[in-house]
């Protein structure tokens, strides 16, 4: 595995820009920067290597890609999870089921998932594409209310499918 900085001899550029912790900033020779971490047991690293001259920071190296490591933990953490919940209908749904899925996908965009319904056209029923077409927008329509649209109705091989997005986010539980 590659590491993602340069450290100390495998530094390349003649003149480096020194930052770090009890250090004299400015700009050295790789080899008086690479001297000036050696008398502090520890590494030179080249942090930004696109800069006019580098710049490199004296610290610990194996310390520095511990934190690294524990920021990408914490972002991974903190980023949200986005569950899609699907509902299937059929060209020739009734108002029965019509409802009784809908009261579901109310739930569901309640409790702040995304729902992806979608009619699935069997045999010669994709004759009636505008019939699937109707009971997307009916369902949209009807979930006015709590969710927004994100994607209209699109025909992608034998389904016809809607994608609803919860209006606000959940209210989190105490």
């Amino acid at each position: 595995m590659e590491e993602p900085y340069k450290v100390n001899e495998k530094i390349t550029a003649r003149e480096v820009r020194v930052v770090g912790d009890n250090v004299e900033q400015g700009v050295f020779s790789t080899r008086d920067a690479q001297r000036m971490a050696n008398e502090q047991n520890l590494d030179l690293v080249e942090i930004s290597p696109t800069a006019n001259p580098p710049v490199c920071r004296i610290i610990d190296y194996s310390k520095f890609k511990y934190e690294q490591k524990k920021k990408t933990r914490e972002m991974k953490a903190k980023a949200q999870k986005v569950v899609i919940k699907e509902i299937r209908f059929g060209p020739n749904t009734d108002d029965h089921d019509f409802e009784f899925k809908l009261k579901h996908a109310k739930g569901f965009l309640e409790s702040g998932f995304k729902v992806k319904s979608y009619v699935h056209f069997v045999g010669r029923s994709i004759v009636f594409k505008e019939r699937g077409e109707i009971l997307l927008l009916k369902f949209a329509q009807a979930l006015e209310e709590v969710a927004k649209v994100e994607q209209l109705p699109k025909l992608e091989g034998k389904r016809m499918f809607l994608i609803l997005s919860p209006k606000v986010a959940p209210a989190t539980k105490k």
